[in-house]
């Protein structure tokens, strides 16, 4: 069956370009019939023959916008080819979209165009894609609503998982839980929650950080809510503060090309190779102009899985990106105001129970990008000699939506299985130790230890605790502890 749209486009000879992840194609069909990875089309509703424009409008039409494809094929089309179709046609959207895109990707105006007629277009469908501020252009009448800039942008689809995350409304609930709690529960809860973030973030990279360090990256944590922009040299100075030692510092965007290695001695352990230095800053000063841009359209979650995971593949250090990428995270969701000041999400320790999606999530773009280099002989004391074989695009453009559906996922388990979890803890704790110290004198170290015991083993205490405390513990306080451990976890779930 013949390939249609982006299939065709992504086939043509030097486009290197990621292959859809649905593909149109022609078939004894009478209508546009969807398929499980693609869809059948009809030869009246296919390109008739191998035009490139003709293929373009099919896919601005019935695909939606895949900038990465269209960055590489949009240029071949002939500008006197896209002035007749103008011309024949001034009010068509996809038209303009196409000539729109295509000064866009030479930086070339068309000239003698004619009058554009029509109302003016977004160039993402809001029903299909999450969209971001608009941009009005009015060349063409057709607006940039992308998630990013037009040099750079994330494409995130209107998937199911995306739908109901947005509809959860994450950050309402972590403002209305800071509301029912009492304060120095939450306070509580909120330094366990510093600590377990500061903890797996550095344990996610495999490292172990001084108590100095720590307690530095905990401090930075908390300075998130200062909703400082993002700029080269702030991001310099927070690069300083997370790595584990000061010669891993960096004064600046690295100048030197970067690669990721899963620790073998051979090229294939190279797993993926970021942009090049110069289009990495390019990159970088794209990814901060809309970061500090107006963001009050966009949900907080979204903003903050684009930037954290575009950070870690653009990779502007040598090291140390990773922590960086989910420091972002929790700074972006502080500086769209919606989470309230001194509130945390521990995204890093919720990452760290769900590690095998978190690193499918970064392979489903990095495994695409890696296939498109080619790497040479490898020596583990030299950097290998690798050749870039695609087109900036790919880096410019990239499909997020893997990305904020974990991003989602993430924030709802770190408000839900983290924080909401070690407040009713704590609560629970409370309950036992105000009921047990009502009823018995037991030394506060001994009936502390007891305690957190019953709580972290199901609301029951072993025999190995029970008989190291029993010297100094009555027998009938070990039950007791275990009915006020239960009754404190019934009273939770009527509440």
């Amino acid at each position: 069956m013949r390939a249609v749209g982006y299939a065709f486009l992504a086939s043509l000879p030097g486009v290197t370009a990621f292959a859809p992840q649905y593909a149109a194609q022609l078939g004894p069909v009478t209508r546009m019939t969807p398929l499980p990875r693609g869809q059948l089309v009809p030869a009246e509703v296919a390109p008739a023959g191998t035009s490139v424009l003709e293929h373009v409008l099919f896919a601005l039409k019935h695909e939606g916008v895949d900038l990465q494809i269209l960055a590489q094929t949009v240029p071949r089309i002939p500008a006197e080819q896209l002035r007749q179709a103008i011309a024949n046609k001034p009010g068509g959207v996809y038209i303009r979209k196409a000539c729109y895109l295509r000064e866009l990707f030479t930086g070339d105006l068309l000239l003698e165009r004619p009058t554009v007629t029509g109302s003016p277009a977004a160039l993402f469908d809001p029903d299909r894609y999450v969209t971001g501020p608009t941009r009005n252009e009015t060349r063409w009448r057709v607006n940039f609503n992308g998630i990013g800039t037009p040099r750079y942008c994330a494409t995130v689809e209107r998937t199911a998982a995306i739908g109901q995350g947005l509809d959860e409304r994450i950050l309402e609930r972590a403002a209305d839980l800071m509301q029912r709690v009492p304060k120095d529960v939450l306070e509580r809860a909120l330094s366990w929650a510093y600590l377990e973030e500061t903890q797996h973030s550095f344990a996610i990279e495999r490292e172990s950080p001084s108590p100095q360090k720590a307690t530095a990256f905990a401090q930075l944590l908390r300075r998130a809510h200062d909703r400082r922009e993002l700029s080269e040299d702030y991001l310099v100075d927070l690069h300083a503060a997370t790595v584990t030692t000061p010669h891993l510092a960096e004064f600046s965007y690295r100048t030197a090309q970067n690669w990721l290695s899963a620790g073998t001695s051979t090229s294939v352990g190279v797993t993926y190779v970021p942009p090049p230095p110069t289009l990495a800053r390019e990159l970088m000063d794209e990814l901060m102009a809309f970061a500090n841009g107006d963001l009050s359209m966009l949900d907080p979650i979204v903003c903050a899985s684009v930037i954290s995971f575009g950070f870690v593949y653009i990779h502007p250090f040598m090291d140390g990106n990773g922590r960086l990428s989910r420091f972002l995270f929790h700074q972006t969701l502080c500086r769209s105001g919606e989470l309230p000041d001194e509130m945390m999400l521990p995204v890093s320790a919720a990452i760290a129970k769900h590690l095998p999606a978190y690193s499918e999530t970064l392979k489903h773009y990095s495994r695409q990008v890696r296939d498109r280099w080619t790497v040479g002989a490898y020596d583990p004391d030299q950097p290998p000699d690798m050749q870039f074989n695609s087109d900036p695009a790919i880096y410019r453009y990239w499909n997020a939506t893997a990305a904020v559906e974990f991003g989602l996922q993430m924030a709802r388990s770190a408000l839900d299985d983290q924080i909401a979890h070690e407040v009713t803890w704590l609560q629970n704790y409370d309950r036992v130790h105000a009921a047990v110290s009502a009823r018995y004198d037991v030394r506060g170290p001994d009936l502390a230890n007891l305690i957190v015991a019953c709580l972290n083993n199901s609301n029951r205490l072993s025999t190995r605790k029970r008989d190291r405390y029993a010297p100094t513990v009555p027998a009938e306080v070990f039950d007791f502890i275990e009915q006020c451990a239960q009754a404190a976890e019934d009273s939770g779930s009527a509440d």
